[in-house]
């Protein structure tokens, strides 16, 4: 299996996978192609909480702001999966949630003369992609370390921040806002453990399981299911509610 997600919307992933296909005859699954355009951190947060759930795989995803300039052509590998994309972070939370303690061993590959400098995607994560795959396929995991084309790697890192928990509050920060407006913080879950109600920003909120715990268009707080608190509104946006977008800093008491 490869595995797809990118910034790119449409048109552009169906030119990856008419590359992919004509390399490999690998199952493709798009994991998604609407990650928040150019935004490496808040794309990397998706990733990890998307990837994971896949059995072993090649992952390719490319958000790729720096595409055309010196950074590096990035190959990953940890417990069965390989990673390939730009070196810019992106894949990091990713492969090390799916490492564990194993850790990740990465490489920088040699891009070659791409025919474009604008669509790396296409012109060199995807022949990639369908390259570490048919090597691991047809010569196991460990061909890597010999491949001709790769070298190890100092990968560039992005850490998602952890917020600060005390008794009474936590300041935090907006990790990412989803399709549906739902603000998703870095506030561990547990901080609502026997609280009604939070503020946020200043602004009280009731603490509820389910959205339908208030009345539609009534703000709540509640724990989404990558185990952090979320601020929301039901079956509204939370984004507008509360005035938050990705990167902003959100604090609770």
């Amino acid at each position: 299996m490869i595995t797809l997600a990118s910034d790119f919307g449409s048109p552009y992933p169906a030119a990856m996978r008419g590359v992919i296909c004509r390399q490999s005859e690998a199952r493709l699954v798009d994991v998604t192609h609407d990650l928040p355009r150019g935004a490496v951190r808040e794309s990397a947060f998706w990733l990890r909480e998307t990837l994971p759930t896949f059995p072993p795989a090649t992952h390719l995803a490319v958000v790729d702001p720096g595409v055309g300039t010196d950074r590096g052509v990035l190959v990953g590998r940890a417990s069965g999966h390989t990673f390939v994309g730009p070196d810019n972070g992106l894949l990091i939370p990713a492969a090390r949630r799916i490492a564990g303690d194993d850790g990740v061993d990465w490489f920088h590959a040699d891009p070659g003369d791409p025919a474009s400098t604008t669509f790396h995607g296409r012109d060199v994560f995807a022949p990639l992609a369908a390259r570490v795959h048919e090597v691991v396929r047809s010569q196991g995991y460990g061909a890597l370390d010999a491949h001709d084309r790769l070298t190890p790697a100092d990968p560039t890192t992005v850490d998602l921040p952890e917020a600060t928990v005390e008794a009474d509050a936590a300041a935090g920060t907006v990790l990412a806002v989803d399709d549906f407006g739902n603000v998703v913080t870095n506030v561990p879950g547990d901080f609502l453990d026997g609280r009604e109600a939070v503020t946020v920003n200043g602004e009280q909120v009731p603490v509820a399981e389910t959205f339908a715990s208030v009345a539609p268009g009534e703000p709540l707080v509640t724990v989404g299911s990558h185990g952090y608190v979320e601020c929301d509104v039901n079956r509204g946006r939370g984004d507008e509610q509360f005035d938050l977008t990705a990167g902003d800093a959100v604090r609770m008491a």
